[in-house]
């Protein structure tokens, strides 16, 4: 909502001085957020005068072009020239070449003169131009900033303005008012009004309101038999409430349709965002902005019978003013008379019976419309309009008669109307919510142990009536904030109007003993490692395909993975949610890839949603109230089991290219390494050994579980044609593994290794055993057998080839040996060796090579 500042003076205290941020500044105070600042003398300055055309000559140049050698006065004959600048002449008469031809002799226009700066910076000089010095420029609506128009300039008079020579234009055409921005919240409709602003700006700077509407409605006459008939049949009403609940005409004949707008009109609707059009479309405009109540006006004379409002029958269209043919549906409610529909209410007139420039009868309709069929009609045809939205959040019920009635005074006082004496007034009486709020709840819910006078005091200036009794306050809210229909509200207006900076900061304090859960810490350990270890945290949609999961939730193929369906999915291709990381991961890392970025390590932990046998709950409790534990028991029986994964990516090289330095590709070590750091960090040891996966290369997976066989998830190096159908990097290594069930097997701190004080001793054994067996079953073989002297292994080489039999293989390690008592002898490391080798023999049929 766009603020006049001028406009909002009429009805609020608002000082003189203050700017467009003052005034948001004290708005932010109850609760408006700031949004801009619209300032028209920010790009208008220096001397920008209103001139009298003293003479033209027209003159055709050899471009074709037809322009007028003017002479404008813009200073009062007789004074002394005041207006100083380079090119201004002394005797306050300009020469000014202009190319428009709708001005002549004697009518007052606006010059810019040597000096002055129009909008976009261009900056007025004295120049020579068609054989004369041009000393300024006479200039156009849109040259000024102010309309659109270009293809005249703007005469004074057409505005019905005769002002003085000389005079300052800016000032006359309110150029330099101002307007503050704020952000009104689909709760707060009556923010969309100066009446609104201007009460609000009340409580905000501790003054009283004056409801000029008030006014206005004491001042309307009653309904009576000589109004305009209007019939209201709404046989299909939404969600159980009528479509229109007020519908108020009033009727005007004698209007002067080609009267001006005059320019306080004009200048604000042009600050508040609306533009001028005619006198009668302005003054519509205006009472909206003015009151919050939508207007429209037909032209009376194109009306075919009587008013009735009803739904749309099948089949029906409407032209309306923007002069599109709209299908109409039958949830939308209309505005109709003998020809048919003339207007979607609430949202749009139609063309049929707009006002133009031969109008002088003129019938005035206010009415209430339904909030979610106003809405659901403006949204249905994507058409929201001004109208629109302050229907849909809902009209002040008992305003429509004062905005009439405003309107009529307008249409009388600007355009020479006549006010027929009919009145139609269709509509229920208002029955008005009344709220209960205890004594001491607002103190329970916000911390402050306001008295009974704030609370009173701040709930009759929102316009509520309040009795107070032994135990509660009995306030009846005021019509228009139908948002205040609890208690809850009630608090919350007190602790908005007396101030949020009232509320006590207090910080609570940490229970002692207390700090992150074990899972919590060994999940930020682990995250902090892998980023450490040069991987980058991503974070991925949890919505993916059905085939995705099948994909990569199933280590075999063409298996179906029960998978849980969106109800409403922002698109139709990801409507599941998902049972892997690795879909995510993989469209993170396409989206890399396509951008240039062609060595990636990334990797994610979060949730993945595996189904039970019994998904959702058959109702779901109503707001505002704690759920029976038996309520919430079933809910959470309803949610799927939630475990959280990890997983990673690893797609180019190690290291960028560099003198002297040759990047090694990343492969399927990296995803095996990065997956033996977890199981450093959280101190769980996790079993490597040979898997297959669909998504993954068949000679390159490892499956990872527990040391009790609880499967875990793969990693390795991705399978190629997946790679290639899915415009993925040729060669991609990936881990994935279930982070909730290896935090579950923790069983307690990670124990530091003490340092050694005795010497280690190394041994090498190289083994030749049959191709198929894993080098992983050939380690623990070797580790049982070697006894407590061992402290680690490594495989550092398996070799096929020439010396070695066709279906064997020869695969090498490293074990090192050390005792805490003393130092080993050779003789001691080489019999826990040979102890190790003859375990190997007995279970794979092992040689020493």
């Amino acid at each position: 909502m766009r603020i006049p500042l001028s406009w909002l003076r009429e009805y609020a205290p608002v000082p003189a001085d203050a700017t467009a941020e003052d005034v948001m500044a004290d708005l932010v105070k109850v609760g408006f957020e700031e949004e801009d600042v619209h300032r028209p003398s920010d790009e208008l300055s220096g001397p920008i005068v209103v001139g009298q055309v003293l003479s033209m000559e027209p003159e055709t140049h050899s471009n074709g072009k037809t322009v007028n050698w003017c002479q404008v006065r813009v200073v009062p004959e007789g004074q002394t020239q005041t207006l100083t600048g380079k090119g201004i002449e002394e005797s306050g008469v300009q020469g000014i070449i202009c190319g428009a031809h709708n001005f002549v002799p004697g009518d007052k226009v606006v010059v810019t003169l040597p000096g002055a700066v129009l909008p976009g910076g261009f900056a007025i000089t004295a120049r020579k131009t068609y054989g004369h010095k041009s000393a300024g420029m006479i200039a156009s609506v849109k040259e000024l900033g102010i309309g659109d128009d270009h293809g005249g300039i703007l005469v004074l008079s057409a505005l019905g303005l005769d002002p003085e020579i000389g005079t300052d234009a800016m000032e006359l055409l309110g150029l330099y008012d101002q307007a503050a921005e704020v952000n009104v919240t689909p709760d707060r409709g009556y923010g969309f009004s100066i009446r609104g602003i201007a009460r609000e700006y009340c409580h905000a700077t501790g003054n009283s309101f004056d409801d000029f509407v008030l006014e206005l409605a004491a001042k309307a006459p009653a309904a009576n038999a000589a109004g305009f008939p209007v019939k209201v049949d709404d046989s299909a009403p939404i969600h159980g409430n009528s479509g229109c609940t007020r519908f108020v005409t009033r009727k005007v004949t004698g209007f002067d349709a080609s009267a001006p707008v005059p320019t306080w009109m004009s200048s604000r609707l042009r600050l508040a965002g609306v533009r001028s059009i005619s006198l009668a479309v302005d003054i519509s405009n205006y009472v909206m902005l003015e009151t919050g109540q939508p207007l429209h006006f037909y032209d009376a004379d194109k009306l075919d019978g009587s008013i009735t409002v009803r739904r749309a029958s099948a089949g029906e269209k409407l032209t309306t003013l923007d002069e599109k043919e709209r299908e109409l549906h039958a949830e939308d409610l209309l505005i109709t008379d003998a020809s048919g529909p003339i207007g979607l209410a609430g949202v749009m007139g139609g063309a049929s019976t707009e006002v133009s420039e031969s109008t002088s009868s003129i019938l005035i309709e206010a009415a209430r419309f339904d909030e979610v069929s106003i809405a659901r009609t403006a949204r249905r045809h994507k058409l929201t309009s001004e109208a629109s939205k302050r229907f849909e959040r809902g009209v002040d019920p008992q305003i429509q008669a004062a905005a009439a009635q405003r309107a009529v005074d307008l249409l009388v006082e600007l355009g020479g109307a006549t006010v027929e004496e009919g009145v139609t007034d269709f509509g229920d009486a208002f029955e008005p919510t009344v709220v209960e709020l205890p004594n001491a709840y607002t103190a329970s819910r916000v911390g402050i142990n306001y008295t009974p006078e704030q609370i009173t005091q701040t709930l009759t200036e929102i316009g509520a009536s309040v009795e107070a009794g032994e135990s509660a306050y009995r306030v009846t809210v005021p019509s228009w904030r139908p948002d205040i229909i609890d208690k809850e509200d009630l608090t919350e207006e007190v602790a908005r109007l007396v101030g949020y900076d009232q509320i006590p900061s207090t910080l609570p304090v940490a229970p002692p003993g207390r700090g992150y859960t074990v899972e919590q810490t060994v999940r930020r350990r682990v995250l902090n490692s892998l980023a450490a270890a040069g991987s980058v945290e991503v974070f991925a949609y949890p919505f993916v395909s059905a085939d995705d999961n099948n994909l990569w939730a199933s280590a075999s193929a063409n298996e179906t993975v029960e998978s849980i369906k969106l109800a409403n999915p922002i698109a139709e291709n990801t409507g599941w949610m998902r049972r892997s990381l690795l879909p995510g991961l993989t469209t993170v890392l396409k989206r890399n890839t396509a951008r240039g970025f062609r060595n990636l390590a990334i990797f994610e932990t979060g949730y993945v949603f595996i189904p039970k046998a019994e998904l959702g709950v058959g109702s779901i409790p109503g707001l505002g109230q704690k759920p029976a534990d038996d309520v919430l028991e079933a809910i959470n029986a309803g949610l799927p089991e939630q475990p959280r994964y990890i997983a990673g990516l690893f797609a180019g090289t190690d290291t960028e290219a560099t003198p002297g330095v040759t990047p090694r590709a990343y492969d399927w070590q990296d995803a095996v390494d990065a997956v033996r750091l977890i199981s450093s960090v959280t101190g769980v040891e996790i079993v490597i050994s040979r898997g297959t996966h669909q998504a993954f290369h068949p000679g390159r997976t490892a499956a990872l579980s527990l040391a009790d066989g609880t499967h875990l998830g793969y990693a390795g190096e991705l399978h190629p044609k997946l790679l290639a159908t899915t415009d993925m990097p040729e060669r991609t290594a990936a881990y994935e593994l279930n982070f909730s069930a290896l935090i579950e097997a923790k069983t307690g701190v990670i124990e530091a290794t003490g340092i050694f004080g005795y010497p280690a001793t190394n041994q090498d054994v190289a083994l030749i055993v049959d191709a198929d067996i894993p080098a992983s079953d050939i380690k623990a073989a070797l580790a049982e057998g070697a006894g407590d002297l061992l402290e680690d292994i490594r495989v550092f080489d398996d070799y096929r080839g020439t010396g070695i039999e066709e279906g064997k293989k020869s695969v090498a390690f490293t074990l090192r040996f050390r005792a805490d008592d003393r130092t080993l002898t050779a003789d001691e490391a080489s019999a826990a060796r040979e102890a190790a080798v003859a375990v190997t023999a007995e279970r794979f049929g092992a040689t020493q090579r």
